[in-house]
């Protein structure tokens, strides 16, 4: 069994026995999808909600939700899974400093959580498990082989969902 570490602003896919972690999941959120039938999951650690947030000509499909997302259900489709047989499972999305202004911008967080879920109804990916929002950082790691996904808290111990 291998652990594959998925960074900040990637994705990956791997099948049982291999396992997929990433930490750090503070306002970012950590977008698993599952493929019960042919024990397949892959994962992408979101940064932000809009590819229009894009500066320059240094573009990360995986950074964010609006590009990460479809490229992971292209991964599973070519890793032998069918988008039908997809469910997903969300953790992170918290907001990680408290402002005074109620400025949207600084909402990256909930933002997050909004533009993975409107990614995941658009692909008509039911969204089983989530454990989004908070102000704490959040390690995940997927195990293909039972489906669940192990979310480890900062301060808050571990739940397994």
């Amino acid at each position: 069994m291998e652990i594959i570490k998925i960074g900040m602003a990637d994705l990956g896919v791997s099948k049982s026995p291999d396992r997929l972690r990433t930490t750090g999941l503070g306002s970012c959120v950590g977008v698993v999808l599952y493929d019960a039938s042919k024990k397949i999951a892959g994962m992408a650690h979101v940064m932000l909600p809009d590819s229009s947030l894009a500066k320059g000509n240094e573009f990360n499909i995986g950074k964010y939700a609006d590009t990460a997302i479809p490229q992971l259900i292209k991964e599973m489709e070519q890793a032998g899974s069918s988008v039908k047989n997809l469910i997903a499972k969300m953790a992170g999305g918290a907001q990680m400093f408290s402002f005074l202004s109620g400025n949207d911008t600084m909402r990256i967080g909930p933002r997050n959580v909004e533009a993975c879920k409107t990614m995941l109804k658009e692909a008509g990916i039911r969204i089983v498990a989530e454990d989004t929002g908070g102000n704490c950082g959040r390690t995940i790691e997927m195990d293909p082989e039972t489906g669940i996904l192990q979310i480890r808290t900062v301060n808050q111990g571990v739940k397994d969902v």
